[in-house]
């Protein structure tokens, strides 16, 4: 994918997206500096050899990126659990991103493992802009209405051909959902967490086709420029099923008032809007359990996602 040169791909920022991912133990991270990333490159795909190749800091928890050139960049998986992103990406990205209001991110090429680097690697081109953040963002109107326009968009594109990328349901989450309530102390209401639980466990399901969903929508993977949203980033979780769970930026990015005007423009039923409650309670609660303790602005980030969403 392509990154900002904000650093979208912090740590704490993708924590904040709570991939499935982020539980890999840095015990799996294989050994990735400048002098195989050169090699890489220089060996697979030379017309690049003559290009400048930067490490891109800060780095992030999925990849380790390096700019290459001006309009490129090479993304490295560090961990097993994100390998298939660029497959992923190069495969259906471009069948999405002639329909969608936003840039996305382009792959140009997919690397082989080599020189002892066991996974496939990415080439993209280069997203310039900023991160989005709560206070540059969250009372925008404006943004709210475009993130509604980029997600109708997304979820309307038929989903048939990709039943394989079929998303796990939010009932999947319950077990350590449940868990987690016992673990966060008094940080949060602890009745309250559970009521919307159970409510959106309990809300009806998607009964419609399944649709294309992001995944990972939160501030850390939207760009943008000169104070405008401009570019969705980081599709790494992309899947078909319930759009439901794109809804957790409304949580992590929006006031109560611009959600509002997030909701009418997206026209979420009452159930949908449930199970996005559920799905942004659950991975800030997962998020928070593991990272709140050790990186300040996950904890931030988290208790603001889990306090808006129980305040809907």
């Amino acid at each position: 994918m392509v990154v900002s040169t904000a650093g979208g791909m912090l740590l704490g920022i993708a924590a904040a997206a709570y991939p499935q991912q982020l539980s890999m133990t840095v015990e799996t991270t294989p050994a990735i500096d400048a002098a195989l990333a050169r090699r890489l490159v220089d060996t697979q795909f030379p017309q690049w050899a003559e290009l400048p190749l930067l490490r891109h800091a800060p780095s992030g928890s999925d990849h380790v990126i390096y700019r290459l050139g001006e309009k490129l960049s090479v993304r490295l998986p560090r961990h097993a659990g994100a390998i298939r992103q660029a497959g992923k990406e190069a495969e259906w990205l471009p069948r999405l991103a002639s329909h969608l209001p936003l840039a996305i991110p382009v792959v140009v090429e997919v690397g082989e493992p080599d020189f002892g680097y066991p996974w496939p690697w990415a080439v993209s081109r280069w997203l310039d802009g900023e991160v989005a953040t709560v206070d540059a963002l969250s009372g925008s109107h404006e943004a709210a209405g475009v993130l509604a326009e980029f997600l109708t968009a997304l979820h309307r594109l038929a989903a048939d051909t990709a039943e394989h990328l079929t998303g796990r349901p939010l009932a999947a989450r319950d077990a350590a959902t449940r868990s987690a309530f016992t673990k966060v102390g008094d940080a949060f209401d602890t009745a309250a967490m559970a009521e919307l639980w159970d409510a959106a466990l309990a809300a009806p399901g998607w009964d419609r086709s399944p649709v294309w969903f992001h995944g990972d929508l939160h501030t850390g993977n939207l760009l943008t420029t000169s104070g405008r949203l401009s570019a969705v980033i980081d599709f790494g979780e992309l899947g078909v099923g319930d759009p439901a769970r794109d809804l957790t930026i409304a949580f992590t990015l929006m006031s109560a008032e611009t959600r509002a005007t997030f909701r009418a423009a997206l026209d979420v039923d009452d159930a949908t809007w449930t199970r996005g409650r559920g799905w942004a309670l659950a991975t800030g609660l997962n998020a928070y359990v593991t990272y709140a303790a050790v990186n300040p602005r996950v904890a931030a980030q988290t208790i603001r996602q889990i306090t808006q969403a129980l305040a809907g």
